[in-house]
């Protein structure tokens, strides 16, 4: 209040401050009842709920409906998008779903392509299983085409929360919670008394009647009908210890004893054993006549365990040397039910109880510590949750293995070049091959298609906050990208370009197609061409410009990529994305690549990094090449080769047909003279030896044929 008033300014800042000073009160969602009458039609009420977790419950009345919740506040797992699917979900007092509604995202394929309406839908069809169930997309859900990623999470968001909550309000049991240690049955040496009590073992509580006096002091019970005796006065000496390990047992009851206690315990069940001598019995008698030991109890955490008589049994002599007299000496049981963890730090507490009055008691507590040893228990590994890019990537074994294959036949392809191109009759069949498994596999089966909403992801990820999760949701992509930025760095952008793009190889696969059927190629100037390069990098950079400002409107405006439409969604769309996606197919029968050429952001997005390329692969004859042969220019279907002979990387496809010609001696200028210097060389030798000359049938095979002399005229 008093920063209030020294507020130089009047009331309404004074009403600002105070608002601000509020807001970290206000919740972070508040939810509204009108939001979960979709899952709770007679709910009347909302009202916040005591749990680990911002849950509302749902009433009607004083009935309790169920609960509702926010995903985001539950299980915020990162969606294609990097971040998370925030839903409405609501479950009733059984663990059963009630609703699930969508409320936010950014899905860059929902946000366009998909309607929003599907989304919503598989998230609604999680109604009304139950909390512990495990609804697999394809079986229990239907999939959304394109879309896997998303509803992969959506999936795993909703079930992941609702465990969550619901272990949370103790509908169901933790399925985070770590299980209880074990005892280790084989580990067990000889120990005397001193040595189990020197350890930690064996356990002492002692206490004087001048402390137990102490603790009365200022209750009715201090002086009511009490005797005092000397403060240093024993008033009980308590030793005590967990039996079940073998060190402890056998050593306390010899092997006999120990073996028949283990053999009376079922499973989950625990002994304690105490012993004690003094003035005051941790028995009492009220145990003969209720059957309950009310001086003694045992506690863990907020579970508390009372002692029965058939808990209960006598403990004879003990075989330990070294022990002490005692004057009781016990065994009790705890039982399974109470969930002990022997892993756990836990309690046993002593009452002691005065008169206060003819029929009133006090009574005070005194708590003795115990942690079983280390060496005598097992901890289990604690149960993680297992990450959904596991899962996604265990589901998707199959197209894992198929693209593994493709890429390593495509790592052949590149590694021997060379040999491939000497035999054009099995690198262009191949080739041709690759580009269908790009487009049927790779593009419209696995959906697989990189997009320059990758490399703004990427890039917003490294300034917001990277995440390899984010990533790794998505294998083929994770896969892909992975070769890409490997192939950049060996050979530049062309691998991607020319054989793993599935819009590119659709494009290919149409130009190849109208080139058999004759269609006319119209191909741009190559001083025009060369400027009209700079479109894709202009498009590229005002992409990344929205993108530092809006992700979300990046991936809008990223639409000019065709890729969502022809591949993603296979050309399922409304007619303006149609219509545009089909227009560049068609130009590209007239115009080899055209879109990929002048308008792709994501082919300027990988020539950038591709500038750092190790090697130069591709060959050329240096002195021939442009000046004056331009055979390889002329062909180029993509244009990427200057015209004094150069191959401007950035632009290259790598579809290896120059390559071909380099090596064919009856198309390649220099290969031809070669092959002519060879023939010649061998026609003249043969014309030495006057018996073998050269065949011309042969070009390029310098083989030697056998001629008549004139005496065998």
């Amino acid at each position: 209040m008093s920063l209030l008033r020294s507020l130089p300014a009047g009331p309404l800042s004074r009403l600002l401050l105070l608002l601000l000073l509020l807001l970290p009160a206000l919740p972070l969602h508040a939810l509204e009842l009108a939001q979960v009458h979709e899952g709770f039609p007679d709910a009347d009420r909302l009202e916040a709920i005591d749990s680990e977790w911002p849950v509302s419950g749902v009433y009607a009345g004083d009935e309790l409906l169920g609960y509702a919740f926010e995903t985001v506040d539950v299980a915020p797992i990162p969606a294609y998008s990097g971040k998370p699917v925030n839903l409405l979900v609501g479950i009733d007092p059984g663990g059963r779903l009630t609703m699930a509604k969508v409320l936010d995202h950014t899905e860059p394929i929902m946000l366009v392509g998909i309607p929003d309406q599907k989304l919503q839908d598989f998230a609604g069809a999680h109604v009304p299983h139950h909390v512990n169930d495990t609804p697999k997309i394809g079986d229990n859900l239907d999939a959304i085409s394109g879309a896997t990623v998303t509803v992969i999470v959506v999936n795993d968001t909703i079930m992941r929360a609702a465990r969550r909550v619901a272990a949370g309000l103790g509908i169901i049991e933790d399925p985070t919670a770590n299980p209880a240690a074990t005892v280790k049955p084989d580990v067990f040496h000889e120990a005397d008394w001193d040595e189990l009590t020197g350890d930690g073992t064996i356990r002492r509580l002692h206490l004087t009647h001048g402390e137990v006096d102490a603790a009365f002091v200022g209750t009715p019970a201090e002086d009511y009908l009490h005797t005092p005796q000397p403060a240093d006065r024993t008033f009980i000496e308590l030793f005590y210890t967990y039996l079940n390990p073998p060190t402890a047992g056998r050593n306390l009851l010899g092997d006999t004893g120990y073996e028949q206690l283990m053999a009376d315990l079922d499973d989950g069940e625990h002994a304690i054993a105490v012993m004690g001598r003094g003035d005051y019995s941790f028995k009492g008698s009220g145990y003969v006549r209720g059957g309950i030991f009310d001086r003694l109890e045992l506690s863990q955490g907020n579970t508390s365990v009372s002692f029965h008589d058939r808990d209960h049994s006598r403990l004879g002599g003990l075989a330990i040397e070294g022990a002490p007299a005692f004057d009781e000496r016990d065994i009790f049981i705890v039982r399974e039910d109470t969930a002990f963890d022997a892993g756990q730090p836990w309690q046993l507490e002593l009452l002691v109880r005065r008169a206060s009055g003819p029929l009133d008691t006090e009574f005070s507590r005194f708590s003795a510590d115990y942690r079983v040893p280390e060496a005598y228990i097992e901890r289990p590994e604690p149960p993680v949750e297992e990450p959904i890019w596991v899962q996604v990537w265990r589901d998707k074994a199959f197209q894992i293995g198929v693209l593994a294959a493709g890429l390593l036949v495509l790592t052949g392809i590149m590694l021997f070049q060379d040999v491939l191109a000497r035999h054009p009759r099995i690198l262009r069949p191949l080739r041709l091959g690759f580009l269908v498994y790009t487009l049927v596999f790779i593009g419209w089966y696995a959906l697989a298609q990189l997009s320059v909403v990758n490399i703004l992801t990427f890039t917003n990820s490294l300034i917001t906050g990277f995440s390899w999760s984010s990533f790794l949701i998505d294998p083929m992509m994770f896969i892909l990208w992975s070769f890409v930025a490997v192939t950049l760095l060996l050979w530049g952008r062309g691998v991607f370009c020319g054989w793993l793009c599935p819009f590119g190889a659709l494009q290919d696969l149409v130009n190849k197609a109208a080139r058999r059927l004759g269609v006319k190629q119209i191909e741009v100037p190559f001083g025009l061409h060369e400027r009209l390069w700079a479109i894709k990098y202009i498009i590229l950079l005002g992409l990344f410009a929205v993108s530092l400002h809006s992700l979300g409107s990046a991936e809008r405006y990223a639409e000019v990529e065709p890729f969502k439409t022809a591949i993603t969604l296979r050309f399922q769309r409304e007619w303006g994305f149609l219509l545009y996606a089909l227009g560049l197919v068609a130009i590209s029968a007239f115009n080899h690549k055209f879109y990929c050429r002048y308008v792709c952001p994501l082919g300027a997005g990988l020539a950038i990094p591709a500038r750092l390329r190790l090697f130069d692969w591709l060959k050329r004859h240096r002195g021939s090449c442009g000046t004056p042969c331009q055979i390889c220019a002329n062909e180029c279907e993509v244009a990427a080769i200057h015209p004094d002979g150069r191959i401007n990387a950035n632009e290259c496809h790598y579809c290896l047909d120059c390559q071909i010609t380099y090596h064919d001696d009856q198309r390649c200028p220099p290969m031809i003279k070669r092959r002519k210097r060879y023939e010649k060389a061998a026609r003249l030798t043969g014309q030495a030896a006057g018996t073998e000359t050269f065949d011309p049938g042969q070009a390029g095979k310098p083989k030697l044929q056998r001629i008549p002399t004139h005496q065998e005229d």
